[in-house]
């Protein structure tokens, strides 16, 4: 469905899982904990949240201003479920797209996800309130992945978005629900570990807050993709980052599963941004 197709909007209510604030840090485990250390120690929070559609306003939101954007991005991949094609064809188009669009001056692919229940070995929508990085996180994305060159790009303004497109559409099982950033500050955050066996990473999970305004695209297709704000080191008033979350479409409970792929990046600017 293209963007210019006119829609009637689906707005709807579903449950977001948020997480509770707790005395200790939240830590889940990738792998197997250390003995008596629980594998995730924080305690979801679901609660009933009107999520609105922005279908037919999509030129309203801005990464600048809300920390998420929808793109009309059609692409030349052929098989999303093929490692080599999305390396190979995907990664490119997408460091392109963000260039042509943010004004960035690189962009590195640091890694993707193909999402799909239904086939072995991939993972499912993830249905917690949470955005993929902190402010400590971010820059040692760019230290692991930028060698040499990380603390000169660190010097000026760098990003982290994350570019998420359907495989199949229209998407009608776990639309991706995405928070404004107008309607929340950082004091929402929990800060998260993430814990593997050679490197213990943060994201950040999100404490209930009933002014968060929650907005979702019915109906994508795979010739359109979402721009996440993760991070962005600019503290100048624009939006620095975006949570989101899939739900349960009360719209469309016999819907197939949900098919995606994400990919994750680091946009740098010129100095002069």
């Amino acid at each position: 469905m293209p963007l210019d197709v006119a829609v009637a909007p689906q707005t709807l209510t579903s449950t977001l899982y948020y997480l509770k604030r707790g005395a200790e840090k939240p830590a889940y485990y990738r792998i197997d904990p250390p003995p008596g250390v629980p594998k995730w120690n924080g305690t979801d929070d679901p609660r009933e949240v009107r999520i609105e559609d922005a279908r037919g306003r999509e030129a309203e939101f801005t990464l600048d201003r809300n920390g998420f954007a929808l793109i009309k991005a059609p692409t030349k991949v052929g098989d999303f479920y093929s490692e080599e094609e999305i390396k190979r064809v995907y990664y490119p188009e997408v460091e392109q797209l963000l260039r042509d669009r943010l004004g960035a001056s690189g962009v590195f692919v640091f890694d993707h996800n193909v999402r799909n229940a239904t086939r072995e070995g991939l993972a499912k929508p993830s249905r917690q309130v949470h955005n993929d990085h902190t402010v400590n996180s971010a820059p040692r994305r760019v230290r692991d992945h930028m060698g040499a060159d990380a603390e000169e790009l660190l010097k000026h303004r760098f990003g982290i978005v994350n570019v998420w497109r359907p495989i199949r559409g229209p998407v009608q099982d776990s639309p991706l629900a995405l928070c404004d950033a107008r309607s929340f500050t950082d004091d929402d955050l929990i800060a998260s570990d993430l814990v593997y066996a050679h490197v213990r990473g943060e994201t950040s999970r999100v404490e209930y807050n009933p002014e968060h305004r929650w907005y979702y695209f019915s109906q994508m297709q795979p010739d359109e993709v979402l721009f996440i704000r993760v991070h962005d080191s600019a503290n100048d008033g624009r939006a620095r980052l975006s949570f989101h979350t899939s739900f349960e479409n009360p719209l469309t409970p016999d819907a197939p599963p949900r098919e995606s792929i994400e990919v994750r990046t680091l946009v740098f600017f010129p100095p002069a941004a």
